[in-house]
């Protein structure tokens, strides 16, 4: 498994106990999930777990109306849990990142979809996050 991958699940877990426990801080929920994963991790990993939750988790606002809007039908609120905390990174990488592209992008998310969420996850995170890219960079992905 890349370290990239391996980082994005952290993430997505740093991001799931964010939502599920408010009170947590950023720095809490990262180092709990960084507790429990035991692994070994370089700098530029840890560098890029906390950039992804710290971006996610300070932009929310604007994240939660970007996943919204690339929504169909769907409110953040009904949202399972496990696909609003892939939506929302998935969107932050979209959107605030540049160094991966988008099909990368889309298609880690569809993994993280398959290995935590539902059986119907990978549908719904793929379809709402290629409507975020088609708006945020319409020259990485074919119509």
């Amino acid at each position: 498994m890349g370290s990239r991958h391996y980082t994005r699940q952290l993430a997505l877990q740093a991001l799931y106990a964010l939502d599920a426990n408010p009170a947590l801080t950023v720095v809490e929920s990262i180092l709990a999930v960084r507790a429990e994963s035991g692994d070994a991790f370089s700098r530029a990993d840890e560098e890029r777990l906390t950039t992804l939750v710290e971006g996610v988790h300070s932009d929310i606002e604007r994240i939660d109306d970007t996943v919204e809007a690339a929504s169909r039908n769907w409110k953040l609120p009904r949202m399972d849990r496990v696909d609003r905390s892939i939506l929302r990174l998935g969107t932050f990488e979209l959107t605030g990142l540049v160094d991966v592209p988008a099909p990368v992008i889309l298609s880690e998310a569809v993994e993280l979809a398959k290995d935590f969420g539902s059986t119907e996850s990978p549908a719904f995170i793929n379809g709402i996050l290629d409507r975020v890219a088609r708006t945020s960079r319409p020259d990485e992905v074919k119509t």
